[in-house]
Protein backbone atom coordinates (compact mmCIF):
# COMPACT_ATOMS: atom_id res chain seq x y z
CA UNK A 1 0.00 0.00 0.00
CA UNK A 2 1.22 3.21 -1.17
CA UNK A 3 1.86 5.65 1.83
CA UNK A 4 3.09 8.80 0.06
CA UNK A 5 -0.04 10.69 -0.87
CA UNK A 6 -0.08 12.10 -4.73
CA UNK A 7 -1.89 15.75 -5.27
CA UNK A 8 -2.83 16.15 -8.54
CA UNK A 9 -3.78 20.14 -10.12
CA UNK A 10 -7.06 19.84 -12.11
CA UNK A 11 -8.20 22.47 -14.77
CA UNK A 12 -11.39 23.74 -15.70
CA UNK A 13 -10.66 23.14 -19.20
CA UNK A 14 -10.35 19.12 -18.57
CA UNK A 15 -12.65 18.50 -15.59
CA UNK A 16 -15.52 15.92 -16.46
CA UNK A 17 -16.31 12.84 -14.14
CA UNK A 18 -15.04 10.29 -16.29
CA UNK A 19 -11.58 12.21 -16.31
CA UNK A 20 -11.48 12.69 -12.48
CA UNK A 21 -12.42 9.03 -11.94
CA UNK A 22 -9.44 7.68 -14.17
CA UNK A 23 -7.00 9.93 -11.70
CA UNK A 24 -8.75 8.92 -8.64
CA UNK A 25 -8.47 5.25 -9.79
CA UNK A 26 -4.69 5.70 -11.22
CA UNK A 27 -3.76 7.02 -7.55
CA UNK A 28 -4.86 10.83 -6.77
CA UNK A 29 -5.68 11.38 -2.88
CA UNK A 30 -6.11 15.02 -3.53
CA UNK A 31 -7.69 17.31 -5.84
CA UNK A 32 -6.33 20.89 -5.79
CA UNK A 33 -7.47 23.82 -7.83
CA UNK A 34 -5.20 26.68 -8.79
CA UNK A 35 -7.79 29.97 -9.00
CA UNK A 36 -5.16 31.93 -10.79
CA UNK A 37 -6.72 30.20 -13.54
CA UNK A 38 -10.60 29.23 -13.00
CA UNK A 39 -13.66 31.47 -11.80
CA UNK A 40 -15.84 30.79 -9.01
CA UNK A 41 -18.45 29.76 -11.21
CA UNK A 42 -15.99 27.09 -13.44
CA UNK A 43 -14.77 26.63 -10.01
CA UNK A 44 -18.26 25.18 -8.79
CA UNK A 45 -18.27 22.67 -11.61
CA UNK A 46 -15.18 21.30 -10.89
CA UNK A 47 -15.67 20.51 -7.27
CA UNK A 48 -18.97 18.96 -8.33
CA UNK A 49 -17.87 16.66 -10.66
CA UNK A 50 -14.67 16.03 -8.02
CA UNK A 51 -17.13 14.88 -5.26
CA UNK A 52 -19.13 12.48 -8.30
CA UNK A 53 -16.29 10.39 -7.87
CA UNK A 54 -15.71 10.07 -4.20
CA UNK A 55 -16.12 11.63 -1.41
CA UNK A 56 -12.85 10.54 -0.34
CA UNK A 57 -10.72 12.83 -2.24
CA UNK A 58 -9.87 15.93 -0.32
CA UNK A 59 -10.46 19.31 -2.27
CA UNK A 60 -7.23 21.97 -2.03
CA UNK A 61 -7.80 25.35 -3.66
CA UNK A 62 -4.89 27.76 -3.86
CA UNK A 63 -4.95 31.55 -3.34
CA UNK A 64 -2.89 33.79 -5.26
CA UNK A 65 -1.06 35.74 -2.93
CA UNK A 66 0.77 38.59 -2.82
CA UNK A 67 2.51 39.16 -6.00
CA UNK A 68 3.97 41.78 -8.44
CA UNK A 69 3.52 42.07 -12.55
CA UNK A 70 4.48 43.78 -15.15
CA UNK A 71 1.41 46.00 -15.79
CA UNK A 72 -1.73 45.32 -17.77
CA UNK A 73 -1.30 48.18 -20.24
CA UNK A 74 2.28 47.54 -20.95
CA UNK A 75 3.26 47.33 -24.48
CA UNK A 76 5.97 44.48 -25.45
CA UNK A 77 9.47 45.90 -24.39
CA UNK A 78 12.47 44.35 -26.03
CA UNK A 79 15.51 45.16 -24.08
CA UNK A 80 19.53 44.59 -24.51
CA UNK A 81 21.84 43.03 -22.18
CA UNK A 82 23.50 46.24 -20.66
CA UNK A 83 21.20 49.45 -21.74
CA UNK A 84 19.66 50.74 -18.80
CA UNK A 85 15.82 51.59 -18.55
CA UNK A 86 13.56 52.29 -15.64
CA UNK A 87 11.27 50.37 -13.22
CA UNK A 88 8.32 52.36 -12.06
CA UNK A 89 4.69 52.00 -10.64
CA UNK A 90 4.10 54.78 -13.29
CA UNK A 91 4.36 54.94 -16.81
CA UNK A 92 7.61 56.84 -18.82
CA UNK A 93 9.93 58.57 -16.57
CA UNK A 94 12.07 59.63 -18.54
CA UNK A 95 11.82 60.61 -22.14
CA UNK A 96 14.92 59.00 -23.71
CA UNK A 97 15.25 55.11 -21.96
CA UNK A 98 12.71 52.79 -21.63
CA UNK A 99 10.29 52.33 -18.75
CA UNK A 100 9.03 48.88 -17.72
CA UNK A 101 5.22 49.95 -15.61
CA UNK A 102 4.70 47.45 -12.15
CA UNK A 103 1.39 46.91 -10.75
CA UNK A 104 2.39 47.69 -7.31
CA UNK A 105 2.68 51.27 -6.04
CA UNK A 106 5.17 50.89 -3.25
CA UNK A 107 7.52 49.36 -5.64
CA UNK A 108 10.33 51.67 -5.64
CA UNK A 109 10.27 52.51 -1.98
CA UNK A 110 10.75 48.89 -0.71
CA UNK A 111 13.72 48.42 -3.24
CA UNK A 112 17.50 49.71 -2.83
CA UNK A 113 20.94 50.27 -5.18
CA UNK A 114 22.14 46.74 -5.74
CA UNK A 115 19.33 44.41 -5.20
CA UNK A 116 17.82 42.16 -8.35
CA UNK A 117 14.95 42.66 -10.14
CA UNK A 118 13.55 38.75 -12.00
CA UNK A 119 11.14 39.45 -14.86
CA UNK A 120 8.82 36.28 -16.19
CA UNK A 121 9.86 33.75 -13.95
CA UNK A 122 13.36 34.83 -13.74
CA UNK A 123 14.01 34.98 -17.73
CA UNK A 124 15.00 38.41 -18.02
CA UNK A 125 16.91 39.99 -14.88
CA UNK A 126 17.67 44.04 -13.76
CA UNK A 127 20.10 45.03 -11.51
CA UNK A 128 19.27 48.24 -9.92
CA UNK A 129 22.22 51.31 -10.14
CA UNK A 130 19.81 54.29 -8.81
CA UNK A 131 17.42 55.01 -7.09
CA UNK A 132 14.99 58.01 -7.27
CA UNK A 133 11.37 59.25 -5.92
CA UNK A 134 9.38 57.69 -8.61
CA UNK A 135 11.56 54.98 -10.89
CA UNK A 136 14.83 52.88 -10.28
CA UNK A 137 17.16 52.94 -13.10
CA UNK A 138 18.27 49.37 -13.51
CA UNK A 139 20.73 47.63 -15.99
CA UNK A 140 19.56 44.62 -18.40
CA UNK A 141 21.33 41.08 -17.22
CA UNK A 142 20.34 39.64 -20.32
CA UNK A 143 18.07 40.68 -23.85
CA UNK A 144 15.15 39.69 -23.70
CA UNK A 145 11.29 40.86 -24.70
CA UNK A 146 8.95 42.33 -21.51
CA UNK A 147 5.36 41.45 -21.69
CA UNK A 148 2.62 42.80 -19.54
CA UNK A 149 1.38 40.60 -16.32
CA UNK A 150 4.39 38.85 -16.25
CA UNK A 151 5.81 37.68 -12.72
CA UNK A 152 7.96 39.85 -10.90
CA UNK A 153 10.45 38.39 -8.18
CA UNK A 154 13.44 40.39 -5.97
CA UNK A 155 15.50 38.05 -4.25
CA UNK A 156 16.07 38.41 -0.51
CA UNK A 157 13.50 41.54 -1.05
CA UNK A 158 10.67 42.11 2.00
CA UNK A 159 8.35 43.27 -0.38
CA UNK A 160 5.34 44.96 1.59
CA UNK A 161 2.12 43.73 0.11
CA UNK A 162 -0.61 43.09 1.79
CA UNK A 163 -1.03 39.06 2.33
CA UNK A 164 -5.01 38.93 0.76
CA UNK A 165 -6.36 40.38 -2.61
CA UNK A 166 -9.78 41.21 -3.66
CA UNK A 167 -9.79 38.16 -5.49
CA UNK A 168 -8.06 35.77 -2.40
CA UNK A 169 -10.80 37.08 -0.54
CA UNK A 170 -13.53 36.21 -2.64
CA UNK A 171 -12.44 32.98 -3.27
CA UNK A 172 -11.58 32.08 0.46
CA UNK A 173 -15.28 32.91 0.84
CA UNK A 174 -16.19 31.00 -2.05
CA UNK A 175 -14.26 28.10 -0.68
CA UNK A 176 -16.31 28.22 2.89
CA UNK A 177 -19.89 28.45 1.08
CA UNK A 178 -18.67 25.10 -0.79
CA UNK A 179 -17.39 23.43 2.30
CA UNK A 180 -13.81 23.07 0.85
CA UNK A 181 -10.65 20.92 2.73
CA UNK A 182 -7.72 23.32 2.50
CA UNK A 183 -6.52 26.43 1.59
CA UNK A 184 -2.80 26.70 -0.04
CA UNK A 185 -2.10 30.31 0.38
CA UNK A 186 0.48 31.55 -1.57
CA UNK A 187 3.57 33.83 -0.60
CA UNK A 188 3.51 32.73 2.93
CA UNK A 189 6.07 35.14 4.86
CA UNK A 190 5.28 34.58 8.47
CA UNK A 191 2.62 33.76 10.99
CA UNK A 192 0.26 37.35 10.25
CA UNK A 193 0.03 36.00 6.38
CA UNK A 194 -1.57 32.72 8.02
CA UNK A 195 -3.52 34.65 10.78
CA UNK A 196 -5.46 36.35 7.83
CA UNK A 197 -6.85 34.05 6.24
CA UNK A 198 -7.63 32.32 9.02
CA UNK A 199 -9.82 35.95 10.52
CA UNK A 200 -11.99 35.13 7.69
CA UNK A 201 -12.85 31.35 8.56
CA UNK A 202 -12.93 31.98 11.85
CA UNK A 203 -15.61 34.87 10.65
CA UNK A 204 -17.77 32.47 8.69
CA UNK A 205 -17.42 29.57 11.51
CA UNK A 206 -15.34 27.09 9.27
CA UNK A 207 -12.92 24.25 9.46
CA UNK A 208 -11.38 25.12 6.37
CA UNK A 209 -7.28 23.99 7.38
CA UNK A 210 -5.01 26.26 5.79
CA UNK A 211 -1.54 25.29 4.15
CA UNK A 212 0.65 27.79 3.87
CA UNK A 213 3.14 27.54 0.66
CA UNK A 214 6.64 28.64 1.08
CA UNK A 215 7.94 30.39 -1.83
CA UNK A 216 10.29 33.18 -0.61
CA UNK A 217 13.14 33.24 1.49
CA UNK A 218 10.99 35.33 4.45
CA UNK A 219 8.76 32.18 4.43
CA UNK A 220 11.83 30.06 4.92
CA UNK A 221 13.38 31.84 7.61
CA UNK A 222 10.02 31.85 9.63
CA UNK A 223 9.16 28.72 9.01
CA UNK A 224 8.88 27.59 12.66
CA UNK A 225 5.93 30.59 13.78
CA UNK A 226 4.52 29.66 10.23
CA UNK A 227 3.92 25.71 11.32
CA UNK A 228 2.78 26.78 14.42
CA UNK A 229 -0.24 28.68 13.06
CA UNK A 230 -0.73 26.87 9.35
CA UNK A 231 -1.76 22.73 9.15
CA UNK A 232 0.80 22.19 6.99
CA UNK A 233 3.03 23.40 4.53
CA UNK A 234 3.80 23.19 0.60
CA UNK A 235 7.17 23.59 -0.57
CA UNK A 236 6.11 25.51 -3.89
CA UNK A 237 9.32 25.04 -5.72
CA UNK A 238 8.89 27.45 -8.30
CA UNK A 239 9.04 30.66 -7.17
CA UNK A 240 11.37 29.61 -4.24
CA UNK A 241 13.80 28.44 -7.01
CA UNK A 242 13.58 32.11 -8.25
CA UNK A 243 13.63 33.98 -5.45
CA UNK A 244 16.68 31.38 -4.20
CA UNK A 245 19.81 30.20 -5.90
CA UNK A 246 18.99 27.24 -7.26
CA UNK A 247 22.13 25.36 -5.59
CA UNK A 248 20.36 26.04 -2.03
CA UNK A 249 17.10 24.37 -3.19
CA UNK A 250 17.75 21.11 -2.53
CA UNK A 251 19.35 21.69 1.36
CA UNK A 252 16.26 23.90 1.89
CA UNK A 253 13.37 21.75 0.68
CA UNK A 254 15.09 19.09 3.02
CA UNK A 255 15.16 21.69 6.16
CA UNK A 256 11.42 22.18 5.55
CA UNK A 257 10.59 18.96 5.06
CA UNK A 258 12.24 17.61 8.35
CA UNK A 259 10.77 21.17 10.59
CA UNK A 260 7.38 20.10 9.00
CA UNK A 261 7.93 16.83 10.42
CA UNK A 262 8.86 17.83 14.01
CA UNK A 263 6.05 20.07 14.20
CA UNK A 264 4.02 17.08 13.41
CA UNK A 265 2.37 18.88 10.18
CA UNK A 266 2.04 17.39 6.80
CA UNK A 267 3.90 19.00 4.14
CA UNK A 268 3.92 18.54 0.36
CA UNK A 269 6.78 18.80 -2.57
CA UNK A 270 5.40 20.34 -5.28
CA UNK A 271 6.51 22.05 -8.78
CA UNK A 272 7.82 20.24 -11.61
CA UNK A 273 8.60 17.00 -10.16
CA UNK A 274 7.61 15.01 -13.84
CA UNK A 275 7.16 18.40 -16.03
CA UNK A 276 8.35 16.68 -19.38
CA UNK A 277 5.03 14.02 -18.80
CA UNK A 278 3.08 17.12 -19.82
CA UNK A 279 4.59 16.61 -23.35
CA UNK A 280 5.93 12.60 -23.12
CA UNK A 281 4.47 9.72 -21.67
CA UNK A 282 8.06 8.84 -19.80
CA UNK A 283 9.63 10.89 -17.13
CA UNK A 284 13.56 11.59 -17.26
CA UNK A 285 15.36 9.88 -14.91
CA UNK A 286 16.30 13.32 -13.38
CA UNK A 287 12.70 13.54 -12.32
CA UNK A 288 12.04 10.05 -11.04
CA UNK A 289 15.18 10.47 -8.96
CA UNK A 290 13.84 14.20 -7.86
CA UNK A 291 10.25 12.30 -7.02
CA UNK A 292 12.39 9.64 -4.89
CA UNK A 293 14.53 12.28 -2.96
CA UNK A 294 11.35 13.98 -1.88
CA UNK A 295 9.90 10.52 -0.55
CA UNK A 296 13.37 9.48 0.94
CA UNK A 297 13.62 13.11 2.97
CA UNK A 298 10.22 12.06 4.46
CA UNK A 299 7.26 13.61 2.89
CA UNK A 300 3.74 13.46 3.46
CA UNK A 301 2.73 14.54 -0.58
CA UNK A 302 4.38 14.87 -3.80
CA UNK A 303 2.51 17.46 -6.22
CA UNK A 304 1.77 17.33 -10.00
CA UNK A 305 0.61 20.52 -11.78
CA UNK A 306 0.94 21.24 -15.27
CA UNK A 307 1.10 17.41 -15.64
CA UNK A 308 -2.65 16.22 -14.63
CA UNK A 309 -3.90 20.11 -15.29
CA UNK A 310 -3.00 19.98 -19.52
CA UNK A 311 -0.60 17.91 -19.88
CA UNK A 312 -0.99 14.92 -22.34
CA UNK A 313 -0.72 12.28 -20.02
CA UNK A 314 -1.83 12.79 -16.60
CA UNK A 315 -3.13 9.41 -15.84
CA UNK A 316 0.55 7.97 -17.01
CA UNK A 317 2.12 10.85 -14.42
CA UNK A 318 0.03 9.64 -11.25
CA UNK A 319 0.33 6.06 -12.51
CA UNK A 320 4.13 6.62 -12.61
CA UNK A 321 4.14 8.71 -9.06
CA UNK A 322 2.46 5.34 -8.02
CA UNK A 323 5.11 3.20 -9.03
CA UNK A 324 7.79 5.16 -7.64
CA UNK A 325 6.98 5.54 -4.62
CA UNK A 326 5.93 2.15 -4.08
CA UNK A 327 9.76 1.10 -5.28
CA UNK A 328 11.24 3.80 -2.84
CA UNK A 329 9.03 3.88 0.18
CA UNK A 330 10.46 0.44 2.16
CA UNK A 331 14.17 1.52 0.75
CA UNK A 332 14.20 4.47 2.94
CA UNK A 333 16.31 4.48 6.06
CA UNK A 334 14.67 3.30 9.73
CA UNK A 335 14.51 7.16 11.40
CA UNK A 336 14.93 8.04 14.79
CA UNK A 337 11.57 8.42 16.95
CA UNK A 338 11.36 12.21 16.78
CA UNK A 339 10.40 13.98 20.54
CA UNK A 340 7.74 15.56 20.53
CA UNK A 341 8.10 19.56 20.62
CA UNK A 342 5.42 20.22 22.83
CA UNK A 343 4.15 18.30 26.36
CA UNK A 344 1.30 16.22 24.79
CA UNK A 345 -0.18 13.36 25.76
CA UNK A 346 -1.44 11.85 22.22
CA UNK A 347 1.95 12.63 20.79
CA UNK A 348 3.49 10.65 23.58
CA UNK A 349 1.71 7.60 22.78
CA UNK A 350 2.05 7.79 18.90
CA UNK A 351 5.91 7.79 19.67
CA UNK A 352 5.46 5.00 21.95
CA UNK A 353 2.91 3.10 19.79
CA UNK A 354 5.93 3.53 17.07
CA UNK A 355 8.62 2.29 19.15
CA UNK A 356 6.08 -0.90 19.94
CA UNK A 357 5.79 -1.68 16.25
CA UNK A 358 9.34 -1.29 15.61
CA UNK A 359 9.89 -4.45 18.30
CA UNK A 360 6.62 -6.03 17.41
CA UNK A 361 6.39 -5.84 14.00
CA UNK A 362 2.34 -5.77 13.87
CA UNK A 363 0.08 -6.45 10.99
CA UNK A 364 -1.39 -2.90 11.64
CA UNK A 365 -1.74 0.46 13.84
CA UNK A 366 -5.13 1.56 14.08
CA UNK A 367 -6.64 4.16 15.78
CA UNK A 368 -10.28 6.35 15.79
CA UNK A 369 -10.40 10.04 15.89
CA UNK A 370 -12.72 12.92 15.85
CA UNK A 371 -9.84 15.66 14.81
CA UNK A 372 -7.28 13.70 13.50
CA UNK A 373 -4.63 14.68 15.67
CA UNK A 374 -3.22 11.36 16.71
CA UNK A 375 -3.32 9.70 13.51
CA UNK A 376 -1.28 13.08 12.27
CA UNK A 377 1.15 12.29 15.32
CA UNK A 378 1.61 9.03 13.82
CA UNK A 379 2.46 9.54 10.40
CA UNK A 380 5.27 11.98 11.28
CA UNK A 381 7.37 8.93 12.14
CA UNK A 382 7.35 7.84 8.99
CA UNK A 383 6.54 4.37 10.05
CA UNK A 384 6.50 1.21 7.24
CA UNK A 385 3.73 -0.21 9.07
CA UNK A 386 0.14 0.72 7.52
CA UNK A 387 -1.96 2.97 9.83
CA UNK A 388 -5.99 2.58 9.59
CA UNK A 389 -7.56 5.62 11.21
CA UNK A 390 -11.11 5.42 11.92
CA UNK A 391 -12.95 8.90 11.66
CA UNK A 392 -16.21 10.42 13.59
CA UNK A 393 -16.20 12.99 10.47
CA UNK A 394 -16.09 12.79 7.08
CA UNK A 395 -14.43 16.00 6.45
CA UNK A 396 -11.36 14.33 8.81
CA UNK A 397 -11.61 11.33 6.23
CA UNK A 398 -10.37 13.75 3.71
CA UNK A 399 -7.87 16.20 5.84
CA UNK A 400 -6.31 12.90 6.23
CA UNK A 401 -5.48 12.64 2.73
CA UNK A 402 -2.48 14.54 3.31
CA UNK A 403 -0.49 12.80 5.76
CA UNK A 404 1.62 10.19 5.06
CA UNK A 405 0.99 6.50 5.48
CA UNK A 406 -1.99 6.98 6.70
CA UNK A 407 -5.70 5.10 5.69
CA UNK A 408 -8.75 6.80 6.83
CA UNK A 409 -12.21 6.19 6.77
CA UNK A 410 -15.09 7.17 7.98
CA UNK A 411 -16.75 5.37 11.26
CA UNK A 412 -20.04 7.58 12.18
CA UNK A 413 -20.36 9.23 15.57
CA UNK A 414 -23.23 7.39 16.33
CA UNK A 415 -21.03 4.40 18.57
CA UNK A 416 -21.54 4.33 21.66
CA UNK A 417 -18.26 6.43 23.17
CA UNK A 418 -17.15 3.36 25.63
CA UNK A 419 -17.43 0.99 22.32
CA UNK A 420 -15.15 3.01 19.85
CA UNK A 421 -12.39 0.66 19.49
CA UNK A 422 -14.54 -1.88 19.16
CA UNK A 423 -16.41 -0.77 16.47
CA UNK A 424 -13.25 0.24 14.80
CA UNK A 425 -11.47 -2.95 14.32
CA UNK A 426 -14.37 -4.86 13.94
CA UNK A 427 -15.18 -2.86 10.60
CA UNK A 428 -11.60 -3.47 9.64
CA UNK A 429 -11.86 -7.22 10.28
CA UNK A 430 -15.55 -6.90 7.84
CA UNK A 431 -13.71 -5.10 5.60
CA UNK A 432 -11.06 -7.60 5.05
CA UNK A 433 -8.52 -5.38 6.01
CA UNK A 434 -7.53 -7.20 9.01
CA UNK A 435 -7.50 -11.16 9.69
CA UNK A 436 -8.82 -12.67 13.29
CA UNK A 437 -5.32 -13.25 13.79
CA UNK A 438 -3.79 -9.88 13.11
CA UNK A 439 -1.27 -8.71 15.82
CA UNK A 440 -3.15 -5.26 16.46
CA UNK A 441 -1.27 -1.65 17.93
CA UNK A 442 -4.55 0.22 19.25
CA UNK A 443 -4.32 3.15 19.97
CA UNK A 444 -7.38 5.34 22.04
CA UNK A 445 -9.24 7.48 23.91
CA UNK A 446 -11.32 6.49 27.56
CA UNK A 447 -12.83 9.88 28.33
CA UNK A 448 -14.84 10.33 24.72
CA UNK A 449 -14.21 11.14 21.55
CA UNK A 450 -12.97 14.97 21.99
CA UNK A 451 -10.26 14.21 24.54
CA UNK A 452 -7.47 12.65 22.61
CA UNK A 453 -5.85 9.70 23.19
CA UNK A 454 -4.66 8.59 26.56
CA UNK A 455 -3.85 4.75 26.02
CA UNK A 456 -2.24 1.64 23.69
CA UNK A 457 -3.49 -1.90 23.76
CA UNK A 458 -1.93 -4.36 21.98
CA UNK A 459 -3.47 -7.60 21.04
CA UNK A 460 -4.57 -9.79 17.90
CA UNK A 461 -8.27 -8.45 16.48
CA UNK A 462 -10.39 -10.95 17.52
CA UNK A 463 -9.27 -10.07 21.63
CA UNK A 464 -9.41 -6.40 20.40
CA UNK A 465 -13.01 -6.53 19.48
CA UNK A 466 -14.89 -9.72 20.72
CA UNK A 467 -16.12 -10.33 24.61
CA UNK A 468 -14.39 -12.77 26.55
CA UNK A 469 -16.83 -15.50 26.72
CA UNK A 470 -17.08 -15.14 22.73
CA UNK A 471 -13.25 -16.09 22.60
CA UNK A 472 -13.48 -19.44 24.42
Amino acid sequence: MRQTKIVATISDQKCDIDFIRSLYEAGMNVARINTAHVSTESGKIMIDNIRAVSDKIAILVDTKGPEIRTCQTLSDTEVKEGEFVTLSYSSGVLDDVKNICVNYKGFVNDLKVGDKILVDDGDIAFDVVEKHIKYLLCKVGNSGVVKKRKSINVPGVEIKLPSLTERDIEFIRWAVENELDFIAHSFVRHKEDVAEVQKILDENNSPIKIVAKIENMEGVNNIDEILEHAYGIMVARGDLGIELPEEKIPSIQRNLVRRATLHQKPVIIATQMLHTMIEHPRPTRAEVSDVASAIYMGTDAIMLSGETAYGKYPVEAIKAMDKIAQQVEPDRDRRELLVPLKADIPAYLAQSAIRAARELKPDAIVTSTTTGKTGRYLASHRSIFPIFVKCHSERVVRELALSFGVHASYLGTKKNKMKIQKAAIQELVHQGTLKMDDLVIYVGGRFGVDAGASFIEISTADKLFLKPRELQ
